[in-house]
């Protein structure tokens, strides 16, 4: 064996002495890691762009030392794209293996590129949500569009038919001086302009509606925005696909898009910090999307699923064929022989490497026995769908790749896809010394307070963005992410799906994130996320069912954002395992920061809950002149996170928390009312407190509505008006039917604080009041963005 060499390497040096070509005709490197000193190891890493750290090279290099051989530059190509953090989750598996793993219901039928879960005795809905964050930091309009390929995929392989779409999204201020820019970093308005774009684009014309989502605002995302995107399907039991292959001799073929340089390195990139360079040195990484060949793929992919041609179905995301053919194979306890010269190309003269881990969009491999490939590679040719046979299934658990009769790749799949897992240290600090308390001045303007919030972006009109969306395109789309008047409709908490066309069950969608109390706080922002969410879907009637997760931090490598992100998904399981919410999909983004800089511990959850009955559904605008209006649920004092310390200057280590009791008894009377007709609309208390909330009802209904909330047990007007505390929604209860609301309710707090009525929002605690006539309320509401955005 060679001996190794020791010391540094030059600085400035490169690892190409490494390189010994081997391929007779065409590009193909033996790589001499068995004499590799540490120093090169490092410098092969960083040349080769696979991201690896010395402890993970010397891993490969021990595995090759008993293979008595060297690799290839196609197998380290493939192991870097294998045990990155975006594919093998090295740095989280073991806090959600302890924390939301687990948690389980008995109609969970299935965890695999996406969530299946039981819709009803026949039905079946798949949920997913994944980032796509970094491509959309230096390529928006792409980046976005590709999420979206993406994650319909991952609902595609499971044998079901994409129905909806959901896009939170996250931004520096929009108002951030061009001339303070970091350098590198593209301005905000440019970015939500070509991501909102990007969705738009794409979503529309695959033909699958966009009907939920979020629009947020923060500096701390301004060198490294967030694109977090989701997909909802549907599909007959009887038809749902597992993600791996039948059986030896299953034949692996290839269908849609061709493969080209685009999407090289992509999962290596989403697992990196971003710098000022990242224009320049990852642009490769962002993925070309192509929704006009999706379109065709999606229904030729159902065609041949539901015939009962193939054997299973796997889309190709992070890491390319590198990734899906091994995985396809290994997941029913096989392997895989690929012969890659038969990849159909967007270009001549790819490298064996660069077609192996290459991500380009819409593509997905199916595994196919043999006597039925024929009538599969027909029915593609029917949609003018590419399909080509590449490989085949072996008993043998190893990836062996041939090149134009050359064997390049034979790794055994337990060490491929068997990445390392790290227990990284973290810590965890008490807010009180990660937040000073600096409570302000109490405002001497509450009309101008109020105001000030309806206009920021975080709170206004988010029309500019859902209106370009089609969001009734498939014709199942029961409640709209705008209700209310026309040509006044307000923001609704969640939107209502009819997913099958001969009952009346319907599926509620709804987004939820609250980075600015989870910065306060990690554990109690957790808990609040899906106690958010349980709201949001409870407002329109349905009752929380399950959700998928796509957890947003920074370094993990650094001990207080793991400490973060630890915390966080703590408090996501906890809440969950107490209402028996199964998560059976979910993603992790590490890395988001920039400059040294992370942004806040951004946790997003899509949650979907089950409707009885469509013609039950609540909706988030007020109804009735002499209707009553209810407070829902527990007030406290706690202004940790909320927007009004925010934009006043504020700051506080105290956060709302969350009684998971009282949670599941609120829901529980809520929706009995609701049952028997005893609320004519609902909205959740989130951002602004219960004094936006009210504004947005009054802005749907077109009508006024004066409460008072002096009764509330707390020290200053802004505490009421705006406090952001969890468990809390306003209510309209038709007139008469306050007893009967108060019953159903079986003792969760609930009290009679005002009446509909008037053309002004009207609010009172004690002597301070807030009475600002509907169309200024309307006016400062509905120009947040497009003021600014145009």
């Amino acid at each position: 064996m060679p001996a190794r060499k020791k010391g540094k390497a030059a600085k400035g040096s490169t690892a190409k002495s490494l390189y010994k070509a081997v391929g007779k005709g065409f590009p193909l490197s033996e790589i001499a890691l068995l004499r590799a000193s540490d120093a090169e190891l490092k410098t092969l890493s960083a040349d080769s762009g696979t991201g690896l750290s010395l402890d993970e090279m010397k891993r490969i290099r021990d595995y090759f030392e008993k293979k008595g051989r060297n690799p290839t530059d196609v197998e380290l190509q493939a192991l870097g794209q294998a045990w990155s953090e975006h594919c093998c989750y090295k740095s989280s598996k073991l806090i959600l293996k302890e924390h939301v793993f687990g948690i389980d219901t008995p109609e969970v039928i299935d965890r695999g590129d996406a969530g299946v879960m039981s819709f009803d005795k026949d039905n079946a809905y798949a949920l997913r949500i994944e980032s796509h964050n970094h491509p959309s930091a230096v390529e928006p309009y792409g980046g976005a569009a590709t999420g979206i390929g993406g994650i319909v995929r991952d609902v595609l392989c499971m044998g079901a038919q994409p129905i909806a779409l959901i896009d939170p999204l996250f931004f520096g201020e929009l108002t951030h001086p061009a001339s303070k820019m970091p350098k590198g970093v593209k301005h905000p308005r440019y970015l939500l302009s070509g991501v909102v774009g990007g969705i738009r684009d794409y979503g529309n014309r695959i033909g699958i509606p966009t009907v939920a989502g979020s629009l947020n605002f923060d500096d701390s995302y301004l060198g490294n925005c967030l694109v977090n995107v989701g997909c909802i399907g549907i599909a007959r039991k009887k038809d749902l696909y597992k993600n791996k292959a039948g059986g030896v001799g299953n034949v692996l073929v290839l269908v849609g898009g061709r493969t080209g340089r685009d999407g090289i390195h992509g999962v290596t990139f989403a697992s990196a910090v971003l710098s000022e360079k990242s224009e320049e040195s990852s642009r490769g990484a962002v993925q070309l999307g192509d929704p006009i060949t999706k379109e065709p793929v999606i229904h030729a992919v159902l065609e041949v699923a539901g015939q009962g041609l193939i054997t299973g179905m796997k889309d190709l995301g992070g890491g390319g064929l590198s990734c899906v053919c091994g995985e396809l194979a290994y997941a029913a306890g096989y392997g895989a022989e690929v012969d890659l010269e038969k990849v159909p190309l967007k270009e001549d003269g790819l490298a064996p490497w660069e077609i192996w881990v290459s991500e380009s969009q819409e593509r997905m491999m199916l595994a196919v026995e043999p006597a039925k490939l024929g009538k599969v590679l027909d029915i593609m040719n029917l949609f003018d769908i590419e399909a080509t046979p590449i490989g085949k299934v072996i008993k043998e658990k190893i990836a062996r790749v041939k090149y134009r009769g050359t064997k390049i790749v034979e790794l055994d799949l337990d060490f491929l896809t068997g990445g390392p897992l790290y227990c990284r240290p973290f810590k965890i600090s008490a807010p009180a010394k990660r937040v000073k308390r600096k409570v302000p001045s109490e405002p001497r303007d509450y009309d101008a307070a109020l105001l000030k919030l309806l206009a920021n972006p975080n709170v206004a009109c988010k029309d500019w963005a859902i209106r370009v969306y089609d969001h009734e395109v498939r014709g199942a789309t029961v409640i709209k992410p705008l209700q209310g008047v026309i040509g006044h409709d307000t923001h609704g908490d969640a939107a209502v799906l009819k997913p099958v066309e001969d009952s009346w069950q319907g599926l509620a969608l709804a987004t939820a994130a609250n980075p600015w109390l989870t910065g306060v706080d990690p554990y109690k922002g957790g808990l609040a996320i899906i106690d958010e969410m349980c709201r949001n879907l409870v407002a329109v009637g349905a009752r929380p069912h399950s959700l998928t997760n796509c957890l947003n931090f920074g370094n993990p490598e650094k001990p207080e954002v793991l400490g973060q992100f630890r915390e966080t998904v703590r408090g996501m399981g906890d809440a969950s395992r107490f209402l028996g919410l199964p998560i059976p999909s979910g993603n992790v983004s590490f890395y988001n920061e920039a400059d040294g800089t992370a942004v806040l511990p951004t946790a997003v959850v899509l949650g979907c809950g089950i409707v009885p009955d469509i013609r039950g559904c609540v909706t988030s605008d007020i109804k009735q002149t002499g209707n009553a209006l209810f407070l829902v649920g527990p007030t406290s004092d706690a202004m940790g996170g909320s927007l009004h310390y925010k934009l006043t200057g504020g700051s506080s280590p105290e956060a709302p928390d969350t009684d998971l009791k009282l949670l599941k008894a609120t829901m529980n009377g809520l929706l009995a009312a609701m049952r028997k007709g005893f609320v004519a609309s609902c909205h959740d208390v989130s951002h602004g407190g219960v004094a936006v909330a009210l504004a947005e009802m009054c802005i749907g209904g077109q009508l006024g509505a004066d409460i008072d909330l002096s009764k509330l047990k707390l020290a200053r007007a802004d505490e009421a008006f705006f406090n952001e505390g969890n468990t809390r929604w306003l209510v309209e209860v038709p007139s008469g039917r306050e007893p009967q609301f108060l019953d159903a309710m079986k003792g969760a707090p609930a009290a009679l604080v005002g009446q509909v009525g008037g053309k002004s929002v009207k609010l009172s605690f004690r002597k301070r009041a807030i009475e600002i006539p509907l169309a200024k309320a309307e006016k400062a509401w509905r120009g947040g963005i497009w003021e600014v955005m145009g």
